[in-house]
């Protein structure tokens, strides 16, 4: 039995933060239901191309909406009638969770924001995914992940040092925000089950950013210097980036002291005794001096030959793979992250329970036609 079997979730969210976090609850074994506009549906649906067809040929939408809505069920109702907010209360009649994403009283016209559900019902965890979160100068506006990725400070750190910052590939904030919302959620239905009443989770895409900062953050805090772009270099390590082999780029992440020392020999380099590269402070500190060494020694070998030379001396070492790529390789394959669920294409979750991959069985879920 999966950990969240008996779960029930209403998710009134849409594009990517929201569904995210309610995929994630169904492959642990919630019970989801997707509340739609009746028509259009999801904004997603219409993301592409690419668009996606299931085992009978029947259109599903495009790859976008796939992404973050396996597992759920699908129901198409208008919130802004009576009769669309009494089917909504009845689904949240049976509901451990709501999932929302609406901007900051949003919901409150309909009688369905985390107040007035929780009136209706204590025990009710309702998670509120906003852009800035309910409380704050910019509480009420929306959300987008481009603009949150500049906002906090991502951008400011992705990209080469002498070009212009750069966002992610994917939409970073919207699916950490997913993920933190995810166990939130778990947190308060424990808090829940252990007598504690319901809960409003607050999670702000904004908040999400800031808080992954990480490192970057901390080494600004210590230091008082802004962290700048560095590429593929690492702020705290040296050598931790890509280097260009004879043909193609591999990322060689040196960890500690002996790593380096054992990579020098691997490159037949004599720099292990250099004062100025002979610790990993005075490697951070040396580095534009360590770095062109490296990359012509490197430059010298092919990727995958080196790879394997690094391999067998313990020195963890990359290649830079397309997607394609990606899931064409052995321990991808090996893991089964590739899905096809009654034709429809997908990705696993990457959570693994006593040796079961947590993934839904359930395709993401057709446009509904009615409630």
């Amino acid at each position: 039995m999966k950990p969240l079997a008996g779960i029930k979730v209403v998710e009134l969210a849409r594009i990517l933060a929201g569904p995210w976090c309610g995929q994630l609850l169904a492959d642990l074994g919630a019970e989801v239901v997707k509340v739609e506009r009746p028509g259009s549906g999801d904004d997603t649906r219409s993301w592409g191309p690419p668009f996606v067809t299931d085992a009978d040929g029947c259109a599903r939408g495009a790859a976008y909406f796939q992404s973050a809505n396996r597992g759920k069920r699908s129901v198409a109702i208008d919130i802004a009638t009576p009769e669309g907010q009494a089917a909504v209360h009845a689904l949240i009649a049976e509901a451990d969770v709501v999932i929302e994403n609406f901007k900051v009283g949003g919901l409150v016209p309909y009688g369905l924001d985390a107040a007035a559900l929780r009136a209706r019902k204590p025990a009710l965890v309702v998670c509120s995914i906003t852009g800035f979160g309910q409380t704050g100068p910019y509480a009420h506006r929306a959300g987008y992940d481009f603009i949150i990725q500049g906002m906090g400070g991502f951008m400011s750190l992705n990209g080469e040092a002498d070009g212009p910052p750069q966002k992610a590939g994917i939409a970073y904030a919207d699916i950490f925000t997913g993920v933190y919302a995810a166990v939130a959620v778990l947190a308060a239905l424990r808090r829940r089950d252990a007598g504690g009443g319901g809960a409003h989770v607050d999670m702000a895409l904004l908040d999400t950013q800031v808080a992954v900062l990480a490192n970057q953050a901390l080494n600004w805090m210590a230091s008082g210097t802004v962290p700048r772009r560095m590429g593929n270099g690492h702020a705290n390590l040296v050598p931790y980036q890509a280097f260009p082999a004879m043909d193609g780029e591999l990322i060689v992440a040196v960890g500690n002291d002996g790593q380096f020392r054992r990579l020098c020999a691997v490159l037949g380099l004599n720099l292990a005794n250099d004062p100025r590269f002979a610790t990993n402070p005075a490697r951070v500190t040396h580095r534009d001096a360590l770095i062109p060494l490296l990359g012509a020694a490197i430059g010298g070998w092919r990727k995958a030959e080196l790879a394997w030379a690094l391999e067998e001396q313990g020195i963890p070492a990359g290649p830079i793979n397309t997607v394609a790529e990606t899931f064409a390789d052995p321990q991808v394959v090996a893991r089964e992250m590739a899905l096809a669920i009654d034709g429809i294409p997908g990705v696993a979750s990457p959570i693994v329970i006593d040796g079961e991959r947590m993934v839904s069985p359930l395709a993401s879920p057709a446009l509904p036609t009615s409630g």
